[in-house]
């Protein structure tokens, strides 16, 4: 790997999610050499994904170099790699490029796209986890569409303009409101010789209402926005099964489309070499304790999606969203530096932020502790805290500029293919 000998403790950190780039921002000045390594080369927030694959951003507004997060560090080292294997005995990490001794160790690899074992479901549906994913996705969109315009065939054109999502979580919400806008405001310019009064989009979740980790009231709003844009919503309804451009549901439910979205669920992401007995297997998330300690791996630390830490308040542990693992990535510095000085560690305690999903032009939802509201209020909301969330002066102004731009010319700039869609779902999604 080419890391410098050191004197000093040498803390690894795998993954540049959420929450292992928190604790790297706040480690990069201490007495410690700290090693980040990533697949990718980039941060991505990933709650804006759905907005590239929707063609509202490009890629750069929202991915960030891992390198210019910690090159403010004399003693921090940045290697793009997969790891393969932790020997915990000897404190060594194997990787595709070389192997690297720790003395802290933190995994941090946050969670992969949950098929529940569906291997039809896998290999055909398209997700959304990573911007490479997100960018499949907008390229298979718009080619479905320019081979809509063309075919005379009423029956293929109807499966080429049909979209359906299976999980109405925010992803799921977020993303079919994105496709209706496309459709009420942008396609029609684009495409004017052809009716999208043939164009649908489904919403179909297994439990009895949409947004279902939020209030009732966030779901009760979020149903009526949705149903306003145009976006048929299935409750009660799981998908068993799509191939052949065939989607099937437990309910009788059957429809035909070219466009099927995955965004029922996550699972974590562990790596090889911690034992089983650590890792809790339905949630695939490593057991910590309230200093974010893997079970029986004093030295080796998870935070973020990965982790599963349980609570009086949490029994089944943190939501895996972005705040938790922010919170617990800041935490964990704040206790590796206490460790380093000498001092006893202090348990993790989540402030809960709230919640909140965004529907479209004028449309989020918001739960605020007790406070639960809806529209143009919860939109400007929801906009401020992702600006201010987002890493990087340049992703933030030019975030902020394309919203202007949609919002005053009811536009999406980035209707580019850039790259043709190539299906490669069926790969395994690594970390």
């Amino acid at each position: 790997m080419n890391i410098p000998s050191t004197n000093l403790p040498r803390l690894v950190i795998i993954g540049g999610g959420f929450s292992g780039v928190a604790l790297a921002r706040k480690m990069i000045k201490e007495n410690v050499q700290l090693v980040l390594l990533d697949r990718q080369n980039y941060h991505t927030f990933q709650p804006l994904l759905y907005q590239v694959s929707t063609s509202s951003l490009e890629p750069d507004s929202i991915a960030y170099p891992l390198r210019k997060i910690i090159k403010r560090g004399k003693n921090a080292f940045f290697r793009m790699a997969e790891v393969v294997h932790i020997d915990s005995k000897n404190r060594e990490i194997s990787t595709n490029i070389g192997s690297i001794t720790y003395d802290f160790l933190v995994i941090a690899t946050g969670a992969k796209t949950n098929f529940f074992g569906n291997t039809a479901i896998e290999h055909n549906a398209m997700r959304m986890k990573n911007l490479p994913q997100a960018l499949n996705l907008r390229s298979l969109m718009l080619e479905n569409l320019e081979q809509a315009v063309i075919t005379k065939d009423p029956i293929k054109r109807k499966e080429l303009l049909c979209f359906v999502l299976a999980g109405a979580g925010p992803t799921g919400v977020e993303l079919a409101g994105g496709i209706a806008e496309l459709k009420l405001n942008v396609l029609p310019k684009d495409y004017p010789d052809m009716d999208f009064e043939d164009m649908e989009i489904h919403l179909i979740e297994g439990a009895s209402r949409v947004l279902p980790p939020m209030s009732e009231h966030a779901s009760k709003k979020a149903s009526e926005f949705l149903q306003k844009l145009g976006v048929q919503i299935h409750l009660n309804t799981q998908v068993q099964n799509y191939e052949d451009n065939q989607v099937t549901t437990n309910t009788g439910f059957s429809i035909r489309t070219a466009t099927f979205i995955w965004s029922a669920g996550v699972t974590g992401a562990p790596v090889s070499g911690i034992a089983a007995a650590s890792l809790i297997e339905k949630a695939n998330r490593y057991k910590v304790n309230e200093y974010n300690q893997i079970e029986g791996y004093p030295h080796i630390y998870a935070i973020g999606d990965i982790s599963l830490m349980e609570t009086e308040a949490y029994p089944k542990g943190h939501p895996m969203v972005a705040q938790p693992a922010i919170q617990q990535g800041q935490h964990l510095a704040k206790n590796l530096k206490r460790h380093l000085n000498g001092k006893a560690m202090i348990p993790f305690s989540y402030f809960d932020k709230g919640a909140m999903a965004t529907i479209g032009r004028n449309k989020a939802v918001v739960d605020l502790g007790k406070f639960k509201f809806g529209g143009f209020f919860a939109w400007f909301i929801w906009m401020s805290i992702h600006l201010w969330f987002l890493v990087g002066f340049r992703n933030r102004f030019v975030t902020f500029f394309n919203w202007v731009y949609n919002y005053i010319n009811y536009d999406k700039a980035a209707r580019l293919i850039v790259r043709p869609f190539k299906n490669d779902s069926s790969a395994i999604e690594k970390v």
